[in-house]
């Protein structure tokens, strides 16, 4: 026995079932955009492994690895390495496709920025994907492998951009220089950590410690330290003096002190031990990445909490009048 609906009742159920879509798309694409950069994440922390492990020419053709899809007679740690390597990012890329596609197809229930941002971001992993083959044909040339780098974080910061411009955040309007100092810091510390993907891409410190060349390149990441380090600090006693943070900020502003502290231990523990606890260097490389992240983090919703939202303000409003 089937249920008719009346007729007066259908625009109102598709109303409804319209306004549901609008807030499932964002949602859903946003749960997306978390899994990639957590991917993506992980993908870079694989790539540094593969190259503290002298692996990254382990497969010598590309795409594939000696002619095949999986080489299972060569396989070993290194071949294993690069071969996993270039496996994620071909899953990092279709998904980045899929993302697009989501964005595109869901484009009048989302922000109009979200499809062309999503448009940035596969171009960007298509860049990425040309560099990690020129990596190979040009058997690992320092600038190429040095770019590689560099655009698989800038990648990753996209996808929290993204990703933080969709996510519900109730401003207080407390930030005032927060965003500033941030953005500030976060360029220094992209540009720490390309100086040091130079310094590992040439091999520049095994080449200084053990026969005083190219010490000029490890020596500008040595120097190159100083002026990220400032900045954060600067942005965590500005943080520290600022009344009313937004929780997100505060918490934000204890994981980005922890992150540069455990960074800067990683980084003497690296350097005192000459590059060859390979773990210790990985987690150096990641931990940059990580800290690069947050502060973008940082810096994205210090800026969306320069504008206090309308409950924010009604609020206020409402603690002013119960004072007069």
């Amino acid at each position: 026995m089937s249920a008719n609906i009346p007729f007066e009742t259908a625009p109102r159920l598709q109303h409804l079932f319209r306004a549901d879509q609008r807030v499932a798309a964002p949602v859903r694409i946003r749960r997306l955009i978390w899994k990639l950069a957590i991917a993506t994440l992980a993908l870079m922390a694989v790539g540094s492994a593969t190259r503290v492990m002298n692996a990254g020419l382990a497969c010598p053709d590309w795409p594939l690895c000696y002619g095949q899809l999986v080489p299972s007679q060569q396989m070993n740690l290194q071949v294993f390495l690069e071969w996993f390597h270039r496996l994620d990012a071909s899953l990092i890329g279709l998904t980045s496709l899929w993302l697009a596609a989501q964005a595109w197809w869901c484009r009048r229930d989302v922000p109009a920025w979200l499809p062309w941002a999503t448009v940035g971001a596969v171009l960007l992993i298509m860049v990425q994907g040309a560099l990690g083959g020129l990596t190979v044909t040009e058997l690992l040339r320092f600038d190429i492998v040095t770019a590689h780098l560099g655009t698989a974080l800038a990648f990753l910061l996209t996808l929290l951009v993204i990703g933080l411009g969709l996510t519900p955040y109730q401003g207080l309007g407390t930030s005032g220089r927060l965003p500033f100092i941030g953005a500030i810091a976060t360029g220094l510390v992209y540009i720490q950590c390309l100086l040091g993907a130079l310094v590992g891409s040439r091999w520049a410190a095994h080449q200084c410690l053990g026969g005083a060349q190219l010490c000029q390149v490890m020596d500008s990441h040595l120097i190159g330290v100083v002026p990220p380090t400032v900045a954060i600090f600067g942005l965590l006693l500005v943080s520290w003096r600022t009344p009313a943070l937004h929780p997100w900020l505060r918490r934000l502003t204890l994981l980005i002190g922890t992150l540069l502290a455990g960074q800067i231990v990683l980084g003497i523990a690296t350097l005192q031990l000459h590059l060859q606890v390979e773990p210790l260097t990985i987690t150096h490389h990641t931990v940059g990445a990580t800290l690069t992240a947050a502060l973008t983090a940082f810096t994205v919703l210090a800026w969306r909490d320069r504008q206090p939202t309308p409950a924010v303000l009604a609020e206020e409003a409402s603690r002013l009048a119960s004072t007069v």
